[in-house]
């Protein structure tokens, strides 16, 4: 009796095994293990650093490219002795907090932005690569969002750079550098040692670049193949270093993704707002070496009021040195015109807040079209230009093709961020378009692939644009 009840319960508890599994979506497989030996130590140009070996990808975390007090420019770090270990992320730039548990949305769920600490000494980086044996691979270094303001190297699953290198056989590199009134007040109006307190964050990202330049060999990379790349504010950075002469020569491709910028702030409206921070911190030009004593809560709370009464802003300034022009008006600057670009936006952008009826995002858009234009106009190498238009289902399609919905497509991160893509049949083949296209540009500033249609050079009098989407084609202006 007990054996016959048992047999008939067999059929049912295997079905719901199965319709557990079906469910988890459950896979045996694994990743590899985890080494930490002698292997993994590159020789930078300051010291031995010991990463560690994910399953056959080199990883180093948190390496120092450069170092700062407040308010000034970076320098280059320290030597050390011995081997210094470079295993865990480094500190992200001072910011408040963007991440609110009390009001939870579809795009907090979506995004699942990292909780991480803050630091001023911030100037950090991370790589991945193939393999530390001197062949020269091209290098993409990723530049984060979050305005001028927020984010950092990490702050989105999507943005671990461990299965890009893998696909590609590329070296990744992801960066931090400082942000908002550190990294964008410019008290430059001040004189003497803040001469050159402008564009500090932009200052980061160039020493940033001549580490990679001086040290990128002994990771495997190839200082001569380097692509930057950024979404939102982080396009807005791969802009801004377009126009930057300290930059020329650092990098040899750009991609912006939903961050095209056309224009910065002047530096008319800079000694103004120098004089209003000053004075919220009861300062004076004469006292102003106290900056570096004063929280960084209350310099913060002084800047936001500076910045609201003298209508400046925390942004990279045209100051004529370090940035010598708008970035694309009224076109590229010569400084950058041989570099290919990579120019794009998704089809909703913003309107991820409206979980019943998408409209299509214009602005953004807009601003797409006049950066390839202006580039095109300049001569020199091409601009190719995307509009990303897959919809995400999750949460009833809440998010579509939101803003940044292309970060898990592009960095082949798609199962690290299903929350954000769901994890379907279409996601997964989406990110194997996707990522071969931006994988080819890495590597010869071309996104044409097999994977894809016939990707055009960007023609602004029929506004050539590779939609990315379950159908990918060419649209063109009718």
């Amino acid at each position: 009796m007990r054996f016959s009840m048992f047999s008939k319960a067999i059929p049912a508890l295997v079905a719901g095994v199965i319709a557990m599994s079906s469910c988890c979506n459950q896979t045996t497989s694994h990743p590899g293990p985890i080494t930490t030996g002698d292997d993994s130590i590159a020789q930078t140009i300051y010291g031995k650093v010991q990463g560690y070996c994910d399953d056959g990808i080199y990883t180093f975390k948190g390496i120092r490219y450069a170092k700062a007090d407040r308010f000034m420019p970076p320098q280059y770090p320290d030597s050390w002795e011995g081997v210094q270990k470079a295993q865990v992320y480094g500190p992200k730039a001072m910011q408040g907090q963007n991440v609110k548990y009390n009001t939870p949305t579809d795009y907090d769920f979506g995004f699942q932005f990292k909780i991480e600490f803050l630091s001023e000494d911030c100037q950090v980086l991370n790589v991945w690569t193939p393999a530390l044996d001197g062949k020269k691979r091209p290098v993409f270094l990723w530049i984060h969002g979050g305005g001028y303001a927020n984010g950092s190297a990490i702050f989105l699953p999507a943005q671990d750079g461990r299965s890009l290198a893998e696909k590609g056989d590329i070296v990744v590199v992801t960066v931090n550098h400082r942000l908002n009134l550190l990294g964008y007040l410019d008290l430059s109006p001040l004189g003497g040692k803040y001469s050159e307190s402008v564009n500090l964050g932009m200052q980061d990202l160039v020493k940033a670049l001549e580490w990679v330049h001086s040290n990128i060999e002994a990771f495997g990379g190839d200082p001569d193949c380097v692509t930057i790349g950024g979404q939102s504010g982080g396009g807005g950075k791969v802009s801004t270093l377009c126009a930057m002469p300290s930059a020329e020569g650092l990098f040899h491709r750009a991609i912006v993704q939903s961050g095209s910028t056309l224009r910065q702030a002047e530096k008319d409206n800079s000694p103004a707002m120098v004089e209003t921070f000053l004075s919220e911190l009861g300062l004076t030009p004469a006292t102003a070496d106290k900056l570096a004593e004063i929280p960084y809560e209350t310099l913060e709370a002084a800047a936001n009021k500076a910045s609201r009464a003298s209508g400046g802003r925390l942004s990279p300034v045209v100051d004529g040195k370090y940035l010598v022009q708008h970035p694309f008006d009224p076109m590229a600057a010569d400084c950058s015109r041989n570099v290919p670009m990579l120019i794009g936006s998704n089809l909703n952008e913003f309107n991820y807040q409206n979980n019943v009826e998408y409209s299509e995002d214009t602005r953004t858009r807009g601003n797409v079209l006049n950066q390839a234009a202006a580039k095109m106009a300049a001569g020199g190498a091409p601009a190719y230009v995307y509009l990303f238009s897959w919809k995400s289902e999750v949460n009833d399609g809440a998010l579509a093709a939101c803003h940044g919905m292309e970060l898990p497509f592009m960095f082949a991160n798609v199962a690290a961020q299903r929350e954000m893509t769901g994890g379907t049949e279409s996601a997964y083949a989406m990110e194997e378009k996707v990522s071969s296209a931006w994988i080819s540009f890495i590597k010869t500033g071309d996104p044409n692939c097999k994977q894809l249609p016939k990707w055009d050079v960007y023609d602004p009098e029929k506004e050539s644009t590779m939609v990315l989407a379950d159908d990918c084609h060419m649209q063109y202006k009718q």
